[in-house]
């Protein structure tokens, strides 16, 4: 039982074991290197060479398919090799390999455009480059250089595809795993919420949006392998629903937890925005002794998430499947008040895209101990998959517009000017400034990015040189004692730079200090030269982000904003459309469309909700506009699931009253586009009392979640009030009530 507790904890603090598996796959390959060019007795120099180029070769490659990764390693070779004889050649005459470097660095970056590829050759030109300036390579040298680049590629295809193999499905299936993990922590956060006292609240609230905002990244990581890791695309399609159900009924649950304990409606955007008001526990009869039965049901749904029910009859596991699963009766709901009651159906829901998800991860389950509920799921969920089984056209930009060109403008021009500060600051060890504007254009798309990278790059490289003289002189000049000390600090930089870059950028300054050491060019001042090239070359990227070809922040927060409304729009529509008796669409790749949009927005709004930003209101007012678009993407997500099962479900009906909401919607939407994009734009949102006529059931006594439908107007309504709440921050006009 620990082993396995272990086991899912690890899986889900690290999904599909890609940070683990990095961190093993680019140390193995540097150890391997230096085992064999240790044996071949060369030089500590080419053994740092091979060590770095090793590393470049490795964590270059990002293709997920083994075939496109080999032939992208062979082809890194003769890029290397190439790169490598030019900074031989050109050493010796300081202008031309100035001016070679700026042209290699651009024509690095250009290379983007063609894809992984041509990122991945791009970056190990440049870096092979690097190798030959750090190691002082000359053209003497070029024959044994050659060879240790050879044994670099080489131990690096070993350590890639034998050494630590990673294969589609094989990813793909540690991810599940990776899910199931996170689903079973949040349902242990939302414990939490039933025994949270008045001071404990904000905190375990906020552990319980961590736990969401964990499981919705480990899904958009799922679904952005399905196609590879699947062996058809049916079976793509229907891990993609299952997951998507599973993370829709998890959310939901919280928010009816969090109904049940104020004693009043949750709002969706408390579980969106950090530092939301946390509902306090309110009083109603009889709500306490129901809360056990609660707390137990809870448990035993976080025991299904994590073990699967016995193929043996007669279990326990499989009776409090049945039980939990029997909740989605009426007639078997326990006595309690109505937002409790809510909480038993939301965990029969729960249970039920567990058991879809069981099924579509492990196959058909033992059906001997089903109980006419379970039997019920059953067929609905088959009923599902055998409906399941049964774009538009983008311009494209040119010239300065296309944003790989105007990056590799950008840091050319930032590079040439490192390497005239540079310069000035030592004439041997210029080339650090050039890294850093480099590494700082990396991944980043405006100058608010850039500097905020900047930033995290100098606090580590200081933090990094601190340690680098500590471990400098613990290792002194024991060669194989600081190899092995650089190798321990590279796995630490690749296990730690998604969750940190300031992190990697400490772990890569402190190995530089060891390479200095068995270099024999270890001194107080040139790791204090470290520093001064890092703040440097991260101030001539911050530059020339901000002078030539500027992206303004501003300027991408509002355009990622207007594709995230466009996105909303689109699933909106659609899954409205079908649900008032329109025609079925794709609704799942729209839906991940709009997710992957709405990611690409949180990472732009980085700069304008940082702490240390001077522009507090800016910042919250970023942080407030991206939870209001998250609370509408889960209304979107659960609408489009709902839609998803209008063919088969016996209880989900088609309703035309919702053409006229989902016209009000996508007006609103229009609406706050038109005034991102102009903002004496005359566009106002509608507001009015229209949606919610709409709650009310035509026959009075009608139970209040007896019908889909109702639930399915609840979404359209949070998600309409969401929307005239995303108008105010954003200063778009609201219009007065019809009347």
């Amino acid at each position: 039982m620990n082993t396995a507790r272990l086991r899912d904890r690890i899986a889900a603090s690290d999904p599909g074991l890609l940070r683990l598996a990095a961190g093993l796959r680019t140390v193995g390959a540097i150890a391997l290197t230096l085992a064999v060019l240790g044996v071949l007795g060369v030089s500590v120099p080419h053994l740092v060479a091979g060590a770095i180029a090793a590393m470049v070769a490795t964590f270059a490659i990002r293709e997920k398919q083994r075939a496109p990764q080999a032939v992208t390693l062979a082809l890194g070779l003769p890029v290397a090799l190439a790169s490598l004889s030019l900074g031989a050649l050109l050493s010796s005459r300081v202008v031309a390999g100035d001016l070679f470097f700026v042209v290699l660095i651009f024509c690095a970056v250009y290379g983007r455009r063609f894809g992984e590829r041509g990122t991945a050759l791009g970056l190990i030109g440049f870096q092979v480059y690097f190798v030959s300036l750090f190691v002082g390579a000359t053209v003497s040298g070029l024959p044994e250089l050659y060879g240790v680049l050879g044994v670099a590629f080489l131990c690096s295809a070993a350590a890639r595809f034998l050494l630590v193999p990673e294969t589609p499905a094989g990813l793909l299936e540690r991810l599940r795993e990776a899910f199931r993990a996170r689903l079973a922590q949040l349902v242990s956060a939302q414990l939490g919420l039933l025994d949270a006292g008045p001071g404990e609240i904000d905190e375990v609230l906020e552990t319980v949006r961590e736990g969401t905002a964990r499981l919705h990244e480990t899904a958009l990581m799922i679904q952005g392998r399905l196609e590879e890791g699947t062996a058809d695309e049916a079976t793509a399609r229907l891990v993609q629903r299952r997951i998507a159900d599973a993370e829709i009924a998890a959310e939901r649950l919280g928010l009816l937890l969090l109904t049940a304990r104020s004693a009043e409606q949750a709002d969706t955007l408390t579980l969106h925005l950090p530092g939301a008001p946390a509902p306090r526990a309110g009083r109603m009869p009889g709500r306490d002794e129901a809360m056990a039965q609660v707390r137990r049901d809870l448990e035993a749904l976080r025991l299904l998430v994590l073990r699967p029910v016995a193929a043996r009859s007669g279990t326990a596991l499989s009776q409090v499947r049945n039980r939990l699963l029997g909740y989605r009766e009426e007639d078997r709901l326990p006595p309690a008040p109505p937002a409790v009651q809510d909480v038993f159906r939301g965990i029969g829901e729960t249970a039920r895209a567990v058991l879809g998800l069981r099924i579509a991860l492990d196959g058909p389950q033992d059906e001997s101990d089903d109980s006419p509920a379970t039997a019920r799921s059953r067929e609905e969920l088959d009923a599902e998959d055998a409906v399941m089984d049964a774009g538009e056209a983008q311009e494209e930009l040119t010239g300065l517009e296309r944003p790989t060109t105007r990056a590799a403008v950008q840091v050319a021009v930032g590079s040439a000017l490192a390497m005239v500060g540079g310069e000035f600051l030592s004439s041997q060890r210029w080339y650090w400034a050039v890294l850093t504007c480099w590494i700082v254009f990396l991944n980043t798309a405006s100058t608010g990015e850039i500097l905020v990278k900047g930033y995290r790059r100098l606090l580590g490289t200081v933090l990094g040189v601190l340690a680098g003289i500590v471990l400098a002189g613990v290792v002194g000049q024991h060669t194989w004692t600081a190899f092995a000390l650089v190798l321990v600090l590279v796995f630490a930089m690749f296990y730690t730079a998604p969750l940190s870059y300031t992190l990697m950028s400490f772990f890569v300054t402190a190995a530089l200090g060891l390479l200095y050491t068995l270099l024999h060019t270890y001194s107080l001042s040139v790791l204090v030269l470290r520093v001064e090239e890092t703040a440097l070359g991260a101030a001539c990227g911050v530059i020339a982000a901000a002078f030539v070809l500027p992206v303004r922040t501003d300027r991408r927060t509002n355009d990622l904003l207007v594709t995230v409304l466009e996105r909303l729009d689109e699933v909106t529509e659609a899954a409205v459309d079908q649900l008032s008796g329109g025609t079925p669409v794709e609704l799942l790749d729209q839906a991940r469309d709009l997710d992957q949009a709405l990611a690409d927005l949180r990472a732009a709004t980085q700069p304008l909700t940082h702490p240390i930003t001077p522009l507090r209101a800016r910042r919250d007012t970023a942080r407030y506009v991206v939870a209001l678009l998250e609370t509408c993407a889960y209304h979107a997500r659960s609408l489009a699931a709902t839609a998803e099962l209008l063919p088969t479900h016996p209880s989900i009906a088609a309703d035309p009253r919702l053409r006229r909401a989902g016209r009000r919607i996508g007006d609103n939407i229009a609406a706050i586009a038109a005034h991102l994009a102009d903002e004496h734009s005359a566009a106002a949102v509608e507001t009015g009392p229209s949606i919610a006529s709409l709650l009310e059931t035509e026959v009075p006594g009608t139970p209040r979640f007896g019908r889909v439908t109702d639930r399915v107007l609840r979404h359209v309504q949070r998600l309409d009030e969401t929307l005239v709440g995303l108008a105010r921050p954003l200063h778009v006009p609201v219009s007065a009530p019809k009347r």
